[in-house]
């Protein structure tokens, strides 16, 4: 298959926020063109457009998976809904050699089980690390554990069913599994090279992390009882973002392989799967700390292109940060990216095969109209790339 690409950029304005924290509380930042900027993490944002797909209902539960270390558990609820006869301990035992056999290693952890010393209920077998299952692996691993039932160890003493253990679980992905990979260390047939690839998002501009001093008073208190219940402090920042991923479509039409419903052509998974991935990447917001600041924004610019050569992010065009002069961040930052990327698309050839949609709000970003083909809502910048890509991928190899 033509190898094919979607970069996806974003400039987006967060108030002050706490986005993303370190390990001290305080928002992420990093050094870029000599200066300390925002920094939201790659990671944060992916968990963001994960828990998208399904809090807009973009994507339906059966195209959706799981990570988690209780799979254990997880299949056992499977499996009782298929068997209601079966009770929780007997679930759990098919559950935790379905899972072994599958190639993922359990065990229960020490705390849980000390805790439960006396009880006269063991608790369930957790694997040792995070572990990524869509919806019909899971109900594939269920079924076949109900095959064994009767006798589970010498079940998969069988290579054959033990086989087919494996195959369920490294078949037939969900989208987030396709889209974001997924990986085990010490079951390396186990892993999913991820379709997407998403960049620490950093600010455009210089960034000083400050601090909120707040105090709290007790409602009870009465007038002779001074002074606050509670006092604290937090760290925030505030900054316009510059936002970029990449995603592989070839990589991901080979993760989702025959698609996730049988009766679907090759490309309708890909199509939904990407239309996806960008209405999530795009609206999404990570939620640290909201409760608290409310940066409840979108990006004020979404540049999306397609390419079949390499992936490239226009992140260079801030290495000497925006300075404000003009009031604020966003127009700087618009005008420089609609100087910069004409500019290396020249230099690098890439004019010719790439295609450009741009989607933009207000005033401050009016120089990056002429990008490319400009849309008046994210849903019709979808379907235009959604339609576009089908195309490619339709087109002989």
């Amino acid at each position: 298959m033509t190898r094919i690409f979607l970069d996806v950029h974003a400039l987006q304005t967060v108030p002050p926020s706490n986005l993303n924290r370190d390990d001290t509380g305080a928002p992420k930042t990093a050094i870029y063109g000599g200066v300390p900027r925002a920094r939201v993490s790659s990671q944060a944002w992916k968990r963001a457009t994960r828990t998208h797909f399904s809090g807009e209902q973009l994507l339906q539960p059966e195209e959706l998976g799981v990570r988690t270390k209780k799979i254990v558990e997880v299949l056992a609820r499977r499996i009782t809904a298929l068997d209601a006869a079966l009770d929780s301990e007997q679930a759990f035992t098919i559950a935790d050699e379905t899972v072994k056999a599958a190639g993922l290693k359990t065990e229960v952890p020490k705390r849980k089980a000390d805790a439960a010393k006396g009880s006269g209920t063991a608790p369930a077998p957790e694997a040792k690390y995070l572990v990524f299952l869509s919806a019909r692996q899971l109900d594939g691993l269920a079924h076949l554990a109900l095959e064994g039932a009767g006798d589970i160890t010498a079940f998969y003493k069988d290579k054959k069913n033990k086989d087919r253990a494996k195959e369920l679980a490294d078949s037939r992905h969900s989208v987030d599994i396709a889209l974001f990979g997924r990986m085990v260390a010490d079951a390396a047939d186990f892993n999913v090279d991820a379709a997407v690839q998403v960049a620490h998002a950093i600010s455009v501009h210089r960034v000083e992390t400050e601090s909120d001093y707040y105090t709290a008073v007790d409602d009870e208190n009465t007038e002779e009882e001074t002074g606050a219940g509670m006092i604290g402090t937090i760290d925030f920042n505030s900054a316009t973002l510059y936002r970029y991923a990449a995603l592989g479509v070839h990589q991901l039409a080979a993760n989702l392989g025959h698609g996730l419903r049988e009766d679907e052509s090759r490309t309708e998974p890909v199509r939904r799967a990407l239309e996806a991935f960008i209405h999530g990447f795009i609206a999404s917001l990570p939620t640290g700390k909201i409760n608290t600041f409310g940066h409840h924004t979108l990006p004020d610019a979404v540049i999306v292109k397609l390419r079949t050569t390499r992936p490239i992010s226009f992140v260079a065009a801030f290495e000497d940060p925006v300075r404000g002069d003009q009031g604020g961040h966003v127009r700087e930052a618009a005008d420089r990216l609609a100087a910069y990327i004409p500019e290396i698309e020249r230099a690098y050839g890439q004019q010719d095969t790439t295609l450009t949609w741009i989607l933009r709000v207000g005033p401050n970003t009016l120089k990056l109209a002429d990008l490319g083909t400009e849309s008046d809502t994210l849903t019709e910048l979808i379907t235009a790339v959604g339609q576009a890509v089908v195309e490619r991928l339709e087109q002989p190899a």
